[in-house]
């Protein structure tokens, strides 16, 4: 017998796909990625670095950005001496690069939209939290003063200060150990394709968060994350009552 059903008959008959939602109330422990994560200032970094190659007659190589993406502060310090051939030392040029940044930080860095609600959710579910970055805590710390959110947090750890870089887990694991949080029950919020990966290998959970500094990498990035979201208005709703 010939199906009378219309296409909008089955169209109705299909049930909606739900969005997987986050159980919080399985975590104890979160640590989140400040630039491109909480803070709007991705795009900010990557002026001020190749602003730093050029005043000094340097003349950025088409892979600038996506090359210095991967790397900590003193890491792109490090990659300045060596491939640009600048004659300076690595504490100089971070501080040099980081007087230029500071202004932003202290005076105009915004918080990206959602950010505050977000982590009045998790407080709301009792889950500690600390941060694990790749820029100078000082900077990232002025930038949360100012946007009011540095106080969410137990403690901020800096891969300049813990001299690793997210490339590999370690800064991860360290932040976990002092919040006393097991792996398996923290979170770690990232932007970054290399810092979700080491996260992901450690055996932490991923929620990856969108930033125009990682485009390039969005399907690598919504393909290992655990979860993944355009912006954290987008991960909320999914928790409005």
């Amino acid at each position: 017998m010939i199906s009378m059903h219309t296409t909008e008959d089955r169209k109705n008959s299909i049930a909606p796909i739900a969005r997987p939602v986050l159980d919080l109330s399985k975590f104890e422990g979160a640590i989140f990625d400040v630039d491109g994560t909480l803070l709007d200032s991705m795009f900010k970094w990557q002026e001020v670095e190749e602003a730093y190659i050029v005043q000094l007659g340097k003349t950025p190589e088409p892979d600038f950005k996506d090359t210095l993406r991967y790397l900590s502060q003193t890491e792109v310090a490090d990659y300045f001496m060596e491939h640009y051939g600048i004659d300076k030392t690595m504490l100089a040029i971070s501080r040099e690069k980081n007087k230029m940044i500071e202004p932003f930080y202290f005076n105009e860095v915004e918080l990206k939209s959602g950010v505050r609600d977000l982590l009045e959710l998790l407080k709301s579910y009792g889950i500690k939290m600390c941060i694990a970055t790749a820029s100078d805590k000082y900077l990232v710390d002025a930038g949360m003063e100012r946007t009011g959110i540095l106080k969410y947090f137990a403690k901020t750890f800096s891969c300049v200060d813990e001299e690793t870089s997210k490339s590999v887990p370690d800064i991860f694991i360290r932040a976990a150990e002092f919040l006393g949080t097991p792996l398996d029950k923290t979170i770690v919020f990232e932007d970054a394709l290399h810092a979700i990966t080491s996260a992901k290998k450690a055996g932490f959970t991923v929620v990856a968060i969108y930033d125009d500094s990682m485009a390039n990498q969005q399907t690598e990035i919504n393909q290992l994350a655990d979860y993944h979201y355009d912006d954290w208005n987008d991960f909320l709703k999914l928790y409005s009552k």
